[in-house]
């Protein structure tokens, strides 16, 4: 005997799920749209930064024969040390920006026991042009430099420490002193 149920059952569950499919990309660009404004306003993407910087003037300081010590003090914790190679550490970077390429850096040290033994990796930028990097996409408006005569400055003083006085004491007299000891006393 033909039972047509389960057949009808297993039909029109494909038949949905081929429809959510074909909903989920049309919700996809829609959003993707939406999200832009017509590619007018993008939304902000919060800056994602991982791992230890490393740079040119450290990985100079390293040499063969220093010790994991030694080598802590001067690039830091490593981000990942395995359990499996314990004389291996690797050092990752990565930050992600908007409207700037992502940035990815890796740089590897094997030891020889307690002592450094190889190490290599991605060349890395020296601090100032890492820095450089940081602030290339911030607009840097001039700051305005700070001066004031000898006679601002006094005169500025003058007007400050005289109304400063009369608040001072009126703070002074208002405060109390007749606290209750913070523990009781023992009896």
């Amino acid at each position: 005997m033909f039972r047509p149920l389960p057949l009808v059952l297993l039909l029109s569950g494909l038949l949905a799920l081929s429809g959510c499919a074909a909903l989920s990309d049309r919700v996809s660009a829609l959003n993707s749209s939406a999200s832009t404004l017509g590619g007018l306003v993008t939304p902000y993407k919060v800056e994602i930064i991982q791992g230890n910087v490393l740079t040119k003037e450290q990985v100079a300081a390293l040499q063969k024969g220093q010790s994991k010590e030694q080598v802590r003090l001067i690039l830091g914790s490593p981000l990942i040390t395995s359990a499996f190679h314990a004389d291996r550490w690797d050092y990752a970077f990565t930050i992600q920006r908007q409207g700037i390429a992502a940035q990815e850096r890796r740089y590897t040290l094997s030891f020889n026991g307690d002592l450094l033994d190889k190490f290599s990796g991605d060349a890395m930028p020296s601090e100032n042009e890492f820095v450089a990097t940081l602030v290339s996409a911030r607009k840097l408006e001039k700051v305005p430099e700070l001066t004031a005569s000898e006679a601002q400055l006094k005169a500025f003083a003058a007007a400050n420490s005289s109304a400063a006085k009369p608040q001072l004491a009126a703070a002074s007299a208002t405060v109390r002193t007749d606290y209750p000891p913070l523990e009781a006393a023992p009896r």
